[in-house]
């Protein structure tokens, strides 16, 4: 565990409402300066408790209108190669190993049901291992 402290700790909440937010805005708001917020951000990189600095995407915006978290049961010998195989479909957003009710669990974006339907029949449901894919279509996020 790495150790952060409080102004750590705000440091990455304003980051994470905007990665954009200028440090030296930061720094007014938390009464530092600019080479300050900058180096605890270089450390909190450097720590690697910041992975990356991303842009979040509505996908309706992009005429993706079914997004579905998709459970994956496979053979257990098969589960990283399958994994590393979801990993590489462009339309799997995430790819997740879990001990729920699936051994993997997916976030895919198709631009209706019908590209869901086949990117699971004809990709998915293809790799060798896979026993069983269960979708589940996002009617809405109310929190990221």
């Amino acid at each position: 565990m790495v150790e952060v402290d409080e102004v750590d700790l705000r440091i990455l909440k304003m980051l994470q409402e905007d990665g954009r937010r200028p440090f030296t805005e930061i720094a007014e708001n938390l009464g530092l300066s600019e080479s300050a917020v900058r180096k605890r951000v270089q450390a909190l990189q450097r720590k690697g408790v910041i992975k990356k600095f991303t842009v979040e995407v509505d996908p309706a915006k992009l005429g993706i209108n079914t997004v579905a978290i998709v459970g994956v049961d496979v053979d257990p010998t098969k589960l990283l190669e399958v994994a590393q195989k979801l990993c590489e479909v462009k339309e799997v957003r995430s790819v997740a190993t879990s001990t729920g009710d699936h051994m993997i669990m997916t976030e895919i974006w198709a631009k209706d049901g019908r590209e869901l339907t086949r990117i699971i029949s004809e990709k998915i449901g293809k790799f060798e291992g896979v026993k069983k894919v269960c979708p589940a279509i996002i009617l809405e996020k109310l929190k990221e």
